[in-house]
């Protein structure tokens, strides 16, 4: 007689949040609500005494590292709708003082080693840009856009064809909380 193999893994839900298993996760709690659909075969996802339960039957090593992806995903979804994503990032400049202007969907770096025309940054998602003297904030409740969007950042700023040793001018990552 065979055994049943269950792999299990719980995440518990915190006071405030609610989560809703239909076609798909929605959580929803204080700063908002966020969606997503999981469509992988093997992993069970259902709620059980106020907790997230993950199950796959008979594992095998995807499923093992499907069910560690999803409850990543539906951690970082809880841990964003109770204390939110701050990325902090640094503008640096050694040659011409460049500005920066954050938008409504895009950031605009005017002036940036002297170029005539201002490079732009998309702001992803419902990430939210804020611009305070030499620092750049970013913030969020979905980690995935916050990382995004910081990410968007740093690339508008990529100097190619030159000495990054000399040439340091830039916006960059400098602490996450």
């Amino acid at each position: 007689m065979v055994e049943a193999v269950v792999l299990r893994e719980e995440i518990p839900i915190p006071e405030g949040i609610d989560v809703t298993i239909e076609d798909g996760v929605t959580i929803k709690g204080s700063k908002g609500q966020l969606s997503r659909k999981f469509n992988y075969p093997n992993v069970v996802i259902k709620r059980d005494n106020g907790n997230v339960v993950l199950e796959a039957h008979f594992p095998k090593k995807k499923d093992k590292a499907m069910l560690g992806t999803i409850r990543s995903h539906i951690s970082n979804m809880i841990t964003g709708l109770t204390d939110g994503f701050t990325y902090n990032m640094k503008i640096v400049y050694a040659h011409f003082p460049m500005t920066v202007k954050a938008g409504k969907d895009k950031v605009t770096i005017e002036n940036f080693l002297g170029e005539r025309y201002p490079r732009t940054a998309k702001i992803v998602g419902s990430a939210k840009v804020q611009v305070k003297g030499e620092e750049v904030i970013v913030t969020g409740i979905n980690k995935e856009d916050v990382g995004q969007t910081m990410a968007n950042l740093e690339q508008a700023t990529k100097i190619k064809g030159r000495d990054p040793r000399v040439f340091q001018d830039g916006i960059y990552f400098v602490s996450r909380e």
